[in-house]
This record gives structure tokens, C-alpha cells and sequence, in this order.
């Protein structure tokens, strides 16, 4: 059961991430928004990532209630998320997107929190608990494509609040997960930031992030400018997540097996290969 309700959430949020990020650039486009506000309307969500995970999280810290902050961003976000229906300026949807981003964004890494706990020592169980964010992405951005391109794009910001409101309520079904931090020395963040393992991991995740800022925001508008349909959009963003599963499904025994460093050292190599 425990499982059924922490894979609930991973399939409603990145359902939700399957709604906005492959199609919200075509929304904006439909507005009549031009190539650098559309840019900039969709770094403002990956821009709240910066601030919003440190503040939750130094909250939930503090409480040891990680669910409760869960609950409580995951409501806010689907609150704000509403005013995309009130008016699309560009200004007030900048200001709607930040408010949104700003709770969104903290829902995840404190949900990881709860999750991680929940496994205790069997964290190589995480991969088939996580595969469930997977085939949410993907059963969304295939079944969008189709209804965009017979309808337009008006009913998207409708979806993406249905999808948050899932999310919210998938967060009622799970326990909180009280986590008892040990009483360590712990070393100043100046001292961990000048370790060369540190470094190197910062600088892997930031190129990582800039390499799919273009990817998230322009991709849809590439393929659909280059005469594809948005039925083929999806299916397209569909199949890098299909891969996704496949990984998810064997990491459980790859971990183990190779180690988190030539794991990751092969992800990077790939993704340049992709790229």
C-alpha cells in the first residue's frame, strides 16, 4: 500500500511536468508572445528552483514535518496556478509563474525526503517507485499532442491545474515520515564547496540543467515550426521518457552492480552523444 500511494505522487507530478513543460511554450505561442518573452516566461519556473528548495527545505529541517510542507505547497501552487485564468499579460503571467513555481518547486525534493525514508535501508527500491513519474509524463504528453492539435492550446492551463490538484490530493494519502537527523559534527558549507567531488558534481548538474534549458523551452516550437504535428510532438517527448523506464527498471540492480560513479559517468557521455 505504502508503495501504491508514494508512486501516486511521482505519477501526478510529472504528469503535470508532461503538460507544461513540452506544451506550455505552444500556449504562449498561441498568445501571441514572441520568442524571447517565451523564453523568459519558462526560465521563470526552472529560475524559482534556485531559491524555492532551499527555503522549504530549511523549514522542514526545522519541523521535521516534510509531508506537512509537501501538503501545503502542493495546494498553493494548484491556488496560484489559477490566476493563468484571470489574465495573460505578460507581466501578470510572470507574476502567476513565480507564485506557482515558488510552491511546485518544493514539493518534490521534500517528497523525496518522505520517500527515502520510507525505504530505509532498500533505497535501490526507489528507481521502481519513481518509474510511476515516468508513465505519468509520457501517458500525458501523448494524450495532449492529439487534443492540441484538434482544439488548440486554450485547454491546457485547465489540464495542468487538474493535474496539480492531483498531486495535492495524492499527498492526503501518504503518512508523514518523521526524520531523526543524527547528532554529527557538521562540516561549514565553505569546506564541503572547496572539495574537488563537489565541484565537479555542481558543475555536472549545472551543465546538465543549461544543455535542457533550450530543449524544455524551444523543442515543441522547433518541431511544430519544422511542420510537425503536435500529435508527433508528443509521441517524440514520449520516447526519451520510455528509456527513462527502461533505466528505472534496471538501476535497482545496475547501482549495486557498477557503482554511482560509472553510472553517472556513462549518463553524461550519453547525453552528450544525444545532444
Amino acid at each position: 500500500m505504502t508503495y501504491w500511494r508514494l508512486s501516486g505522487f511521482y505519477f501526478f507530478y510529472f504528469a503535470s511536468l508532461g503538460a507544461l513543460i513540452p506544451y506550455w511554450s505552444l500556449y504562449l505561442q498561441s498568445l501571441g508572445f514572441g520568442a524571447v518573452e517565451i523564453g523568459e516566461l519558462t526560465a521563470v519556473i526552472l529560475a524559482t528552483k534556485i531559491v524555492a528548495p532551499n527555503i522549504w527545505g530549511w523549514i522542514a529541517d526545522h519541523t521535521g514535518r516534510h509531508m506537512a510542507v509537501v501538503r501545503i505547497s502542493s495546494l498553493f501552487a494548484a491556488i496560484m496556478f489559477t490566476g493563468v485564468f484571470i489574465q495573460q499579460s505578460y507581466w501578470w503571467l510572470v507574476a502567476v509563474m513565480v507564485s506557482f513555481s515558488f510552491f511546485w518547486n518544493a514539493a518534490l525534493p521534500q517528497f523525496e525526503v518522505t520517500t527515502l525514508n520510507a525505504l530505509g535501508d532498500e533505497t535501490q527500491g526507489y528507481s521502481k517507485i519513481r518509474l510511476w513519474g515516468s508513465i505519468g509524463f509520457i501517458i500525458t504528453v501523448v494524450a495532449l499532442g492529439p487534443l492540441i492539435e484538434k482544439t488548440g492550446a486554450d485547454r491546457l492551463p485547465l489540464t495542468v491545474l487538474l493535474l496539480l490538484v492531483g498531486i495535492w490530493l495524492s499527498t492526503l494519502l501518504v503518512s508523514e515520515q518523521a526524520v531523526d537527523y543524527p547528532a554529527i559534527e557538521r562540516e561549514p558549507i565553505a569546506g564541503v564547496l572547496k572539495k574537488p567531488a563537489v565541484i565537479s558534481l555542481l558543475a555536472i548538474c549545472f551543465l546538465l540543467q543549461a544543455s535542457h534549458g533550450p530543449y524544455y523551452t524551444f523543442y515543441s516550437l522547433y518541431l511544430t515550426t519544422n511542420g510537425y504535428s503536435e500529435t508527433i510532438v508528443g509521441q517524440l517527448w514520449a520516447l526519451g521518457v520510455v528509456a527513462e523506464i527502461v533505466v528505472f527498471l534496471r538501476m535497482h540492480k545496475w547501482l549495486p552492480a557498477f557503482g554511482p560513479k560509472k553510472l553517472l559517468l556513462v549518463a553524461t557521455g550519453l547525453t552528450a552523444i544525444r545532444w
